[in-house]
């Protein structure tokens, strides 16, 4: 489990004690950029293949990704590599990762620097 994953988590002080952390968007996403698809040098978010990313006050994230193409031979995979991601992340309690097909991907969805890593600008 990486040591950054751990860090970004927000918790409180109350007059009991620490609060549990609670998991940022900041946190989720970067656990979401340890993932790549394996035919493409480029980590999954940067990819745009991440669309939406809700996280519950009470640890619980939701996650909606799409993949290049519905033929991608990691279709199994990249779901849950991305779900177990997100679990090293201190203060998720459950994680659902659901792929959607609409909008369809298209490389507009890259990063720039996706894009520059693939030449492809």
């Amino acid at each position: 489990m990486s040591e950054d994953l751990q860090t970004p988590a927000v918790g409180a002080w109350t007059p009991d004690g620490a609060a549990e952390p609670r998991p940022t968007e900041d946190a989720v996403i970067a656990a979401c950029a340890t993932v790549y698809d394996p035919e493409i040098p480029v980590n999954i978010y940067e990819l745009g293949l991440v669309y939406a990313i809700a996280i519950e006050d009470d640890g619980a994230v939701q996650v909606e990704m799409t993949l290049t193409a519905p033929g991608c031979p990691s279709a199994q995979e990249l779901p849950e590599q991305v779900r177990e991601a997100i679990m090293a992340v201190a203060g998720v309690r459950r994680c659902d990762v659901d792929v959607v097909w609409d909008p369809p991907w298209d490389p507009s969805r890259m990063t720039e620097d996706a894009r520059l890593s693939l030449n492809m600008f």
